[in-house]
Protein backbone atom coordinates (compact mmCIF):
# COMPACT_ATOMS: atom_id res chain seq x y z
CA UNK A 1 0.00 0.00 0.00
CA UNK A 2 1.05 3.55 -0.73
CA UNK A 3 2.35 6.09 1.91
CA UNK A 4 -0.39 8.67 3.59
CA UNK A 5 -1.03 11.70 2.02
CA UNK A 6 -0.44 14.76 4.39
CA UNK A 7 -1.81 18.07 4.79
CA UNK A 8 1.37 19.78 3.94
CA UNK A 9 1.28 17.14 0.68
CA UNK A 10 -2.50 18.60 -0.11
CA UNK A 11 -1.19 22.10 0.19
CA UNK A 12 1.48 21.82 -1.82
CA UNK A 13 -0.31 20.15 -5.18
CA UNK A 14 -3.11 22.37 -4.48
CA UNK A 15 -0.46 25.15 -4.85
CA UNK A 16 0.77 24.22 -7.95
CA UNK A 17 -2.94 23.40 -9.43
CA UNK A 18 -4.41 26.88 -8.82
CA UNK A 19 -1.15 29.29 -8.84
CA UNK A 20 -1.72 30.36 -5.12
CA UNK A 21 0.98 30.58 -2.41
CA UNK A 22 1.25 27.44 -0.14
CA UNK A 23 0.63 29.87 2.63
CA UNK A 24 -2.59 30.78 0.96
CA UNK A 25 -3.54 27.20 0.36
CA UNK A 26 -2.95 25.68 3.89
CA UNK A 27 -4.51 29.28 5.44
CA UNK A 28 -7.72 27.98 3.49
CA UNK A 29 -7.13 24.17 4.71
CA UNK A 30 -6.66 25.39 8.10
CA UNK A 31 -9.92 27.36 8.08
CA UNK A 32 -12.00 24.36 6.58
CA UNK A 33 -10.77 21.90 8.58
CA UNK A 34 -11.73 24.31 11.70
CA UNK A 35 -15.26 24.60 10.31
CA UNK A 36 -15.74 20.89 9.31
CA UNK A 37 -14.10 20.68 13.60
CA UNK A 38 -16.46 22.71 14.42
CA UNK A 39 -19.74 21.34 13.10
CA UNK A 40 -18.96 18.36 14.33
CA UNK A 41 -18.38 19.37 17.87
CA UNK A 42 -21.73 20.79 17.71
CA UNK A 43 -23.37 17.44 16.13
CA UNK A 44 -24.10 18.63 12.88
CA UNK A 45 -23.70 16.06 9.62
CA UNK A 46 -20.96 17.50 6.97
CA UNK A 47 -21.74 16.63 3.37
CA UNK A 48 -18.92 17.38 1.59
CA UNK A 49 -20.30 16.50 -2.74
CA UNK A 50 -19.15 14.07 -4.53
CA UNK A 51 -16.90 13.15 -2.01
CA UNK A 52 -19.01 11.67 1.17
CA UNK A 53 -20.30 12.89 4.01
CA UNK A 54 -19.02 13.42 7.76
CA UNK A 55 -21.38 12.26 10.98
CA UNK A 56 -21.08 12.27 14.96
CA UNK A 57 -22.24 9.30 16.27
CA UNK A 58 -22.54 7.82 19.93
CA UNK A 59 -20.76 4.58 20.66
CA UNK A 60 -22.28 2.41 24.14
CA UNK A 61 -20.25 1.06 26.99
CA UNK A 62 -18.85 -2.06 26.28
CA UNK A 63 -16.69 -4.74 27.89
CA UNK A 64 -13.19 -5.29 26.36
CA UNK A 65 -10.38 -7.19 27.20
CA UNK A 66 -6.43 -6.63 27.14
CA UNK A 67 -5.22 -8.90 24.07
CA UNK A 68 -1.89 -9.34 26.51
CA UNK A 69 -3.70 -11.06 29.77
CA UNK A 70 -7.24 -11.23 28.70
CA UNK A 71 -8.50 -9.40 31.75
CA UNK A 72 -11.57 -7.49 31.24
CA UNK A 73 -12.58 -3.60 31.25
CA UNK A 74 -15.05 -1.31 30.93
CA UNK A 75 -15.16 1.03 27.64
CA UNK A 76 -16.70 4.15 28.60
CA UNK A 77 -19.37 5.71 26.20
CA UNK A 78 -18.51 7.82 23.43
CA UNK A 79 -18.48 9.64 20.58
CA UNK A 80 -16.86 8.70 17.11
CA UNK A 81 -17.27 10.55 13.53
CA UNK A 82 -18.22 8.12 10.96
CA UNK A 83 -17.27 9.18 7.15
CA UNK A 84 -19.66 7.59 4.38
CA UNK A 85 -18.06 8.09 1.10
CA UNK A 86 -20.46 8.99 -1.78
CA UNK A 87 -21.68 6.93 -4.85
CA UNK A 88 -19.42 9.26 -7.23
CA UNK A 89 -15.98 8.47 -4.77
CA UNK A 90 -17.04 5.00 -4.58
CA UNK A 91 -17.48 4.57 -8.31
CA UNK A 92 -13.95 6.26 -8.83
CA UNK A 93 -12.54 4.21 -6.62
CA UNK A 94 -13.63 1.26 -7.73
CA UNK A 95 -12.56 2.31 -11.64
CA UNK A 96 -9.31 3.16 -10.25
CA UNK A 97 -8.71 0.31 -8.45
CA UNK A 98 -9.81 -2.25 -11.27
CA UNK A 99 -7.45 -0.33 -13.46
CA UNK A 100 -4.61 -0.40 -11.15
CA UNK A 101 -5.03 -4.28 -11.03
CA UNK A 102 -4.70 -4.34 -15.06
CA UNK A 103 -1.65 -1.91 -15.31
CA UNK A 104 1.34 -1.76 -13.28
CA UNK A 105 1.69 0.87 -10.01
CA UNK A 106 1.80 4.88 -11.24
CA UNK A 107 3.23 7.46 -8.95
CA UNK A 108 1.54 10.63 -8.20
CA UNK A 109 2.86 13.95 -9.53
CA UNK A 110 3.22 15.22 -5.77
CA UNK A 111 5.55 11.92 -4.74
CA UNK A 112 7.54 12.15 -8.00
CA UNK A 113 8.46 15.97 -6.61
CA UNK A 114 9.07 14.55 -2.87
CA UNK A 115 11.45 11.93 -4.45
CA UNK A 116 13.69 14.54 -6.42
CA UNK A 117 14.14 17.10 -3.39
CA UNK A 118 16.36 16.73 -1.50
CA UNK A 119 14.84 17.12 2.67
Amino acid sequence: MSKTITRAMLSEAAAQKTGMSKHEVAAIGDAMFALIGQALMEGEGVKLTAFGSLQVRPRAERLGRNPRTGTAHRISPRHTVIFTPSMQLRDQLDLAVTRAASKPARRRDWEVEAAVQPR
